[in-house]
């Protein structure tokens, strides 16, 4: 996925935990669009991934309930 220039991007409350694995996400796109884009903060022009928002919600929830081993 290529995201517009317009998205605003959000760093992960996470990022600077256990050796700084970073994470952005665009909470406006997220609203607007129903879909998630997430990148990595240390490869700003790399790739995107994008999720439904309901799967990253489901995903956000597995994780801080440690449902996933994390």
């Amino acid at each position: 996925m290529t995201p517009p220039a317009s998205y605003s991007w959000v760093k992960s409350s996470y990022s600077n935990q256990d050796g700084g694995n970073c994470l952005e996400w665009s909470p406006s796109s997220a609203v607007t669009t129903g879909i998630v884009p997430v990148r990595d903060s240390k490869h700003p022009a790399g790739p995107v991934l994008a999720f439904p928002a309901r799967a990253f919600t489901a995903f956000v929830t597995d994780v801080k309930s440690g449902g996933l081993g994390v």
